[in-house]
């Protein structure tokens, strides 16, 4: 798609640079101008080609507002995709995308993957009714999103859980996203106006023989949400 737009952007500088070479070399050549005005065959020849070049334009521009509109398209495709419609984040089949690149590999030793459930959903569903509960989803997702920039990677795993995936995990930056969780949780719970989010969750790094698979590490941390 980027050669592409590469190939039609050079193509329509090529082509506006010739037209203007074209129009410089009849305006500045005195007796080709005069020629041009004063044969018919000529002037008409001329036309032609003027109306070809206009023509090269116009499809080469619609090819450009074509690609535009299909790159549009893509992007709202992909978004719709990856994206979870209701939390705006990453949705379960981002999360199995990433998972498969380490499907039938030894786990890596620096992976970790930490299982997060929102613990209180269900009593606001009840309490005010699902629209309230799917603004408690995005809320505490936008919290997820903003925590794990430059951490790990997050997406809604369905229902009330989310996972957080760490590729190069630490315990450092375990702790870092747990601290930035709790503080902006907070901070959301302190708010006037604002539902209270109740989570909990399990980790799962270093585990040696407990977890020799990434799906068996995604699998530990949800086990460990509950004990």
């Amino acid at each position: 798609m980027k050669k592409f737009d590469t190939l039609k952007t050079i193509q329509l500088i090529l082509f506006v640079l010739l037209t203007a070479a074209c129009v410089a070399i009849v305006f500045l050549n005195k007796d080709l101008f005069h020629m041009i005005a004063a044969e018919p065959n000529v002037r008409l020849m001329c036309i032609m080609l003027w109306l070809s070049l206009g023509l090269i334009f116009l499809f080469t521009f619609l090819d450009f507002s074509l690609f535009a509109s299909f790159k549009h398209d893509y992007r709202e495709l992909d978004y719709a995709v990856h994206s979870d419609p209701v939390a705006g984040i990453a949705n379960r089949y981002s999360s199995d995308v990433l998972i498969e690149k380490y499907l039938d590999k030894p786990l890596p030793q620096n992976m970790g993957a930490i299982m997060i459930e929102l613990s209180n959903i269900k009593e606001i569903n009840d309490l005010y009714g699902h629209v309230q509960g799917n603004k408690l989803i995005r809320d505490f997702s936008n919290i997820l999103k903003l925590t794990s920039v430059d951490l790990c990677f997050v997406a809604r795993n369905g229902g009330n859980k989310f996972l957080a995936l760490f590729e190069e995990a630490t315990e450092e930056k375990i702790e870092v996203f747990l601290t930035r969780i709790d503080q902006k949780v907070q901070a959301n719970n302190s708010s006037a106006g604002s539902y209270p989010i109740q989570y909990k969750y399990g980790i799962a790094f270093h585990e040696g023989a407990a977890a020799k698979t990434v799906t068996e590490l995604i699998a530990l941390s949800n086990r460990r949400i509950y004990e």
